[in-house]
């Protein structure tokens, strides 16, 4: 799968007008216990290949190349972090959960590194590296490094672009039960 795309990695290197533009979904079936606690979510972290509205792909360790065609509906970072938000929304275990600029008294930051979120041998992988910070004090009180990995069954970017889907929302879930757990 990922040798057709490497063979398409010239194409990637050319601008092109994209043929479909791909969004992500914030899972909703997160309810955990509530919590009165208020959460910023900065924008996340990640390395300039993953800083784009491309959707990568890893045809080997060492090489970054785009689905030819196709682009994320916003840069990763953001988008990531728009459905980060959504997703502790959704779970109603936070009393609220904003991005920058927003005006919450903030309790807690969730700060996460984007590690990856592409297309590799072993399916759709998306890891982040996430800390809670407490806002007042500026001390990290939990950290933890989350990975998942869904297969891909085609080639094509729809599918592709579902298993990514599935892979962030597993891992928005468990960093959603994770960040504000009790000990």
């Amino acid at each position: 799968m990922l040798g057709a795309l490497a063979l398409s990695g010239c194409a990637a290197i050319i601008p092109q007008t994209p043929s479909a533009i791909f969004d992500l979904s914030a899972p909703d079936n997160v309810r955990v216990g509530r919590t009165g606690l208020q959460v910023l979510v900065p924008q996340p972290t990640t390395v300039k290949a993953l800083d784009t509205d491309r959707i990568a792909a890893r045809p080997t360790p060492a090489q970054y190349a785009y689905l030819p065609n196709a682009v994320w509906s916003d840069q990763l970072p953001r988008l990531l972090q728009a459905r980060l938000m959504q997703t502790l929304q959704n779970s109603g275990r936070v009393r609220a959960a904003a991005l920058p600029g927003q005006g919450l008294l903030i309790d807690y930051q969730l700060v996460v590194d984007i590690r990856a979120f592409e297309l590799r041998d072993e399916g759709a992988v998306a890891e982040f590296a996430v800390k809670v910070m407490d806002d007042t004090n500026g001390r990290v009180v939990r950290a933890r490094t989350f990975r998942h990995a869904v297969p891909v069954a085609a080639t094509d970017n729809a599918t592709i672009v579902a298993a990514l889907d599935a892979a962030m929302d597993e891992a928005f879930r468990e960093i959603t039960r994770w960040a504000f757990a009790r000990g």
